[in-house]
């Protein structure tokens, strides 16, 4: 294994499990760093999207004892089912759209040009909406009956669903899309982030599985210490941003990130036209 290839798929790691959850878009930043780094690899692609199972895994454990409880409440307890129920009817929606149009997105959507447009105006959303917020008494939202996840209703869970749906164009960010969707339907700050972090689940799982699976001919044996760094180092990096993020939100609003995505979108659209970040064939 090329050792200047491992230090590459460490930093991608780290870039990956660092942007997952926060609401600045994964994708948009690895693609900058593979492109700042050179990251040519001919698995590249694949690599991207499947080191997202370290950070989904790094959210089943930090929530295990809340999944384990789950898992074997299934067949006993009402609000398990519910709650395993609504991330079923979330996940679907995006699911459904990434089958149907993912080989479009990939072939039009996947350049620098629109993640950094997608950055801008994602950032000008969260502002916008942070400024909504603001005009409420502290600690207030529209949906007063919401305290915690089990609270949300198939009905809740299929319009967070369709908010995710924004993420399948790059740049986005799914965890921004969900989080700030939410937020905007009224749930709680720490509910939306609560619930798109349990929501990255099988989203990030599915993405992984089904992107593996069709590079699966790229593909070589001399891969896996590829693979397994990038997705150990997404899960250690990605684990604590969960936690960090957790406590910050009990504090603090999203509108730095808002912020920041409208300087990162800017640094990538003035970095594609310097010519320092090329768009992927």
């Amino acid at each position: 294994m090329d050792l200047m290839l491992l230090a590459k798929a460490t930093v991608l790691g780290i870039v990956e499990g660092l942007t997952e959850f926060l609401p600045i878009s994964s994708t948009g930043h690895l693609i900058l760093a593979a492109s700042l780094l050179r990251f040519d690899h001919h698995a590249a692609q694949v690599f991207e999207i499947t080191i997202q199972a370290g950070a989904m895994l790094a959210v089943v454990w930090h929530y295990r004892a809340p999944l384990a409880a789950t898992a074997f409440g299934l067949t006993s307890d009402p609000a398990r089912r519910r709650f395993a129920l609504n991330l079923l009817v979330a996940f679907v929606p995006a699911a459904v759209l990434g089958l149907l149009f993912g080989s479009f997105i990939k072939g039009h959507l996947f350049n620098p040009t629109t993640v950094g447009i997608a950055f801008v105006l994602g950032g000008v959303v969260i502002l916008l909406v942070e400024r909504s917020q603001r005009r409420r008494p502290r600690g207030t939202s529209r949906r007063a009956d919401i305290g915690t996840v089990d609270d949300l209703t198939p009905k809740d869970a299929l319009r967070i669903g369709l908010v995710q749906c924004a993420a399948l164009i790059p740049g986005t960010s799914r965890s921004g899309a969900t989080i700030i969707g939410s937020m905007l339907l009224g749930l709680p700050r720490q509910v939306a982030t609560e619930f798109s972090f349990y929501l990255g689940i099988p989203t990030l799982f599915a993405a992984a599985v089904y992107s593996t699976y069709q590079h699966r001919d790229t593909l070589r044996a001399e891969d896996v210490a590829l693979f397994v760094s990038g997705t150990v180092v997404a899960f250690i990096s990605a684990l604590a941003c969960i936690r960090w993020l957790l406590r910050y939100v009990s504090t603090h609003d999203f509108s730095p990130f808002g912020w920041y995505r409208i300087a990162f979108g800017a640094l990538i659209l003035f970095a594609f036209e310097a010519g320092w970040i090329a768009s992927p064939t």
